[in-house]
């Protein structure tokens, strides 16, 4: 078959075209024509100019008034396209040593030889750092040796700079896989504040604005491209995709790949899909914070990765303070809370919406400035909430775990869960957006029994609007009951609370840290076993027919109704432990089921029972340990506030200050949220070195040189007013 030459030709109609080059249907096999209309005003079916149709179409003819004429006839003599041979590529460009422009055609990157970029130089220049972090430099280092990538790294470490350093050092466009809007703007903001030519591509933009960035990306404007999932394999999106020079392909967070993750998202799997359609495979990396191994073989698996690089850095965020509070009012104890992180920026999780609306309510009643999120909330106020979050008008954000993943603010110095999220890789994520600086922060989780009650509800109604068939769906439960029963026993322990989240990762710990609350409780174990033998006895003469809330109020000698109704009051052990708060006998209960000493049916009526380890406790060959007496109710005395530490001096606290009303200044004139300008480890960098020159000021970690040509005369003439002041 003879095909058509490359060039102008003219359709019958009248409109001018280029033939571009003859590619090769991904299903059918069937030659392909792809040309760009040169005429303005005419329509396309993808909107940016390039149509793909059959070449059984482009060589047909049309009959008009009795006459035929060609579809399209040439304008001018040119070469020949080669057809379509018969390799294994789903779809491939074929051209000669003739020029075509480089948006046009794979074959600009096939032939030329890369140039990479120093990455210190980059990283300096763009980013404003003199050295990379734990890890990044052996994963930017795998990509740009063309070898595929895993990266396994902490929440803040600096992942998306692994991604981001090949993709300026390497020539051609890199495409980076994203989940949510929120990320792929934040990211694009501080990549364009650096001076980076970068986009998204997602439901938040008009039909003109994806155009219009189809058509720069056509042009090779971009170095980076963000894209959900969902848009991969759309005929557009394709298009340019097989239009223009990859430089790799980054998939951020990854461990939505896998059944065995908490953020399963089926479009992901998506993914190979769309790499085995490029004309050529570019490098391939993935990067997410928490994975355990399971995840990670999904990742590998799923996504098609050929031998690649396996980075883990390690999980351990040394910054971040745990602790788990069991009480028995959990707005009493966040509202104590509150108080001590006083005109600080920091993120509360609730399970449900209804919880969102009435502790976001009961916040601004205390005046504090607060704001919501969830899915239940229109688009428009979704993103006023979130704006008004990074942009330090509302210090507190309240949300559902709809929050979050991919979000950029890094000065957040809390996270409190409400609610027990439902497995640990969801609370690690979510803890983990505290302190993104380096900073010091906390992660405070409020438990209850309804918690689990409320998961396990949660996993009963899993899969029903996923797609997933009864088996997958079923399939998808029990892995998540095997994650929620970790996450009980991260809540319910008495051990080293970052120990027993490493260890979950499957990373070696040390017993002890200084930085979570069962550490800093005390060193030695004290011996319960006697409150703790009065319990076994309630639960064993009341007939192992009573929930733990009646136990507890047995025990606690409660003159409730239902308790007198049936009799509890003539138990040997009735009031037996009343001289103790009833929260300390609630908590005790929960770690003698953890411990096996108690029994719990799991049902719609959860039952108390004696456990396996009961009898042994009861004779004396086991002992049931905690890291602190019951507390008794006299000795109950109100806790002083606990306020975070600051490592600056009171002088340079006032400067700070100052650098934070120019950095919102410059922050509201560019429509960005503060963060983005500068992070706060940059400001309190500044307040330490006190820049009075360009070359000083670029000195300053997180400084690069367009920050600088675009914000040191601000910065430093606040510097310079404030020493002025201090004389």
């Amino acid at each position: 078959m003879d095909y058509p030459k490359k060039g102008r030709y003219r359709h019958f109609k009248g409109g001018e075209y280029e033939l571009i080059y003859i590619a090769r249907h991904s299903e059918t096999d069937e030659p392909m024509v792809v040309y760009k209309a040169l005429y303005k005003g005419g329509e396309t079916p993808n909107g940016d100019g390039i149509w793909v149709r059959p070449l059984s179409m482009w060589t047909e003819t049309v009959t008009r008034d009795g006459k035929t004429f060609p579809r399209f006839s040439p304008v001018e003599d040119e070469f020949c396209v080669p057809p379509p041979c018969d390799d294994d590529a789903p779809i491939e460009a074929y051209t000669d040593d003739a020029p075509i422009e480089p948006e046009r055609t794979l074959a600009h990157q096939q032939s030329v030889q890369e140039e990479i970029g120093d990455i210190r130089k980059i990283l300096s220049d763009v980013y404003g750092y003199t050295s990379f972090r734990d890890g990044q430099e052996d994963a930017i280092n795998s990509i740009l040796s063309g070898r595929d990538t895993v990266g396994i790294m902490p929440t803040g470490a600096g992942k998306s700079m692994c991604y981001q350093i090949p993709a300026l050092a390497l020539p051609g466009c890199a495409i980076v896989i994203s989940p949510l809007i929120s990320l792929m703007k934040d990211q694009v903001n501080s990549l364009t504040q650096s001076g980076v030519k970068a986009a998204y591509l997602n439901s938040s933009l008009t039909e003109r604005q994806v155009s219009l960035a189809i058509a720069n990306a056509r042009k090779g404007r971009y170095k980076i491209i963000y894209a959900a999932p969902e848009r991969l394999l759309t005929e557009r999106f394709l298009n340019l995709a097989c239009s223009i020079p990859i430089s790799l392909v980054a998939v951020d967070e990854a461990h939505c790949i896998s059944q065995w993750g908490q953020d399963f998202r089926p479009n992901y799997l998506d993914i190979p899909k769309f790499i085995a359609s490029l004309p050529t495979r570019p490098r391939v990396c993935a990067f997410t914070a928490t994975a355990t191994e399971n995840v990670r073989e999904d990742i590998k698996k799923l996504l098609d990765l050929k031998n690649p690089y396996e980075l883990v850095t390690g999980f351990n965020r040394t910054n971040l303070f745990f602790r788990v509070l069991r009480p028995e009012k959990k707005m009493d104890a966040l509202s104590e809370l509150m108080r001590s992180y006083e005109g600080m920026s920091g993120i509360v999780y609730c399970a449900t919406r209804k919880l969102v609306e009435d502790v976001s309510d009961k916040l601004k009643l205390m005046g504090i400035p607060a704001t919501r999120y969830h899915a239940g909330l229109t688009d428009d106020e979704r993103k006023r909430n979130q704006d008004a979050f990074s942009m330090d008008e509302a210090n507190v954000m309240v949300a559902t775990n709809a929050f979050g993943m991919g979000i950029d603010k890094p000065d957040v110095r809390y996270v409190i869960h409400y609610n027990m999220p439902k497995d640990i890789e969801s609370y690690y994520q979510e803890a983990g957006r505290a302190g993104r600086d380096g900073e010091r922060a906390e992660c405070t989780l409020l438990y209850s029994r309804q918690d689990i009650v409320t998961q396990n509800f949660f996993i009963d109604h899993m899969g029903e609007e996923s797609g997933l068939d009864e088996k997958e769906a079923e399939r998808v439960k029990e892995l998540a009951r095997v994650r929620l029963n970790s996450m009980k026993g991260y809540c319910l322990t008495d051990e080293c609370l970052r120990a027993y989240i490493l260890r979950y990762f499957s990373e070696a710990s040390e017993d002890k840290c200084s930085l979570c609350m069962n550490c800093q409780a005390g060193q030695t174990k004290v011996d319960i076993s006697p409150v703790s033998k009065i319990i076994l006895s309630c639960v064993d003469e009341s007939g192992e027919r009573f929930g733990a809330s009646m136990i507890v109020n047995v025990l606690m000698g409660s003159s409730e109704e239902r308790l007198l109704s049936c009799k509890l009051d003539r138990l040997s052990s009735y009031g037996a432990l009343s001289q103790y708060e009833r929260a300390s006998i609630t908590e005790i209960v929960e770690q003698m089921v953890e411990k096996g000493f108690l029994d719990r049916d799991e049902g719609m009526y959860p039952i108390l029972r004696l456990g396996p380890n009961a009898a042994s406790l009861m004779r004396g060959s086991m002992k049931m340990t905690a890291l602190r007496m019951p507390e008794a109710k006299s000795s109950r005395t109100k806790k002083a506030k606990k306020i975070m530490q600051t490592t600056l001096s009171t002088d340079n606290k006032e400067l700070f200050n100052r650098l934070r009303v120019v950095r919102s200044r410059l922050a509201d004139q560019k429509s960005v949220p503060p963060y983005v300008i500068f992070a706060d480890a940059t400001l309190h960098d500044m307040c330490k070195r006190r820049p009075h020159t360009s070359a000083e000021f670029l000195k300053v970690n997180g400084v690069g040189e367009t920050k600088m040509r675009a914000y040191a005369k601000d910065f430093i003439s606040a510097i310079e007013e404030w020493e002025a002041a201090q004389k």
